[in-house]
């Protein structure tokens, strides 16, 4: 499910994460050749992507549960 970036913060082990709309937090790596995004290593670039949509695996994860007919909230 595509969800906004409302902002960026590092985790505990110094890895960039996208703060996204529904609350959650995915990991935006630049890891060339397998994960190309260069704009994680700048401000400017961070920066112009706050308002773009990425996938939330999390959301995802709920919405097909929710189809499926079991219950992932305890």
């Amino acid at each position: 499910m595509q969800r906004k970036i409302l902002a960026f913060q590092k985790d505990d082990q110094g890895h960039w994460m996208a703060e996204l709309e529904c609350g959650h937090k995915q990991h935006v790596r630049h890891r060339p050749p397998w994960i190309n995004r260069p704009w994680v290593v700048s401000e400017e670039g961070r920066q112009r992507h706050i308002g773009r949509r990425i996938n939330c695996k999390p959301c995802d994860l709920e919405q097909s549960s929710e189809h499926s007919g079991f219950d992932t909230h305890h």
